[in-house]
């Protein structure tokens, strides 16, 4: 199998640095040239401070950059028909729009979480939520983050409600804060609740607590690295795929989600 190139956008980064750690241990995929604002030279592969300048041919792009360097990002994916991991988060609505006209012209994979791991628990929710939700279980999600996390509740723990919610589909409600009212925890709602302390990564728990019984699917994150291995197997996923908006969960249905 022939060794697949990417370009790293946003190279000089804390995630681009991580992931062209992980790239350069992987026999099966090499950074062919990065992108970034600024560059020191310190880097094994070419560095363009300007996306339109970059002429070196790749199988995929992975991105990790700002929200402010993704119109541009989009405009070269769609020129040079290159298939993009969009990890960068923050999109306005605008630009949410345009990833949707991007991909169908060239293979755009956007996911709400990079972890394979993350992934793989929603495939798993999927199929455990209406089981216990029918069974009379209620639904409790408990993250866990560092102090300098400023939005609450996380997008992750999001995404796993909203995966849930879409499951069940009668009328489940959200419930973040229960210290205004008295009265008993309704059937149908989701309790969602952010801890924001120290250095901690990204923890998430699902509860589904029954009559003398709880079940408990959890997730802990001990270091950024997570996210990275997820981008390196979405972008060997993605490389040769044809035009269309894809996800994470694509990576996992097909089973080749190992790191």
């Amino acid at each position: 199998m022939d060794t697949i190139k990417v370009i790293m956008h946003g190279c000089n980064g804390k995630m681009g640095q991580t992931i062209s750690g992980l790239i350069a241990a992987d026999e099966g995929i090499e950074i062919a040239a990065g992108i970034d604002a600024f560059d020191d030279g310190h880097n094994a592969y070419p560095v363009f401070t300007d996306i339109d300048k970059c002429d070196v041919a790749a199988d995929a792009l992975i991105d990790f950059s700002t929200a402010a360097a993704v119109d541009a990002l989009l405009d070269y994916c769609v020129e040079k028909k290159l298939p993009c991991v969009l990890c960068t988060t923050g999109l306005s609505e605008a630009q949410l729009a345009r990833v949707k006209e991007a991909s169908e012209k060239t293979a755009v994979l956007k996911s709400a979480n990079m972890s394979l791991g993350i992934n793989m628990l929603m495939k798993l929710l999927k199929e455990a939520a209406p089981v216990l939700s029918g069974a009379g279980f209620d639904i409790e999600i408990v993250e866990k983050h560092h102090n300098q996390k400023i939005d609450a509740p996380s997008g992750t723990a999001l995404a796993l409600a909203d995966v849930i919610r879409d499951e069940l589909d009668d009328g489940y409600d959200y419930v973040y804060d229960r210290s205004a009212k008295r009265e008993k925890r309704s059937r149908k709602e989701i309790g969602i609740s952010a801890v924001r302390g120290g250095t901690i990564v990204g923890d998430h728990d699902v509860l589904f607590a029954g009559a003398d019984e709880v079940i408990t699917f959890s997730h802990r994150a001990y270091s950024k690295a997570v996210f990275g291995k997820g981008a390196v197997q979405a972008a060997k996923f993605l490389a040769g795929k044809p035009a269309g908006l894809y996800d994470m969960s694509d990576v996992i249905n097909t089973g080749k989600g190992s790191v």
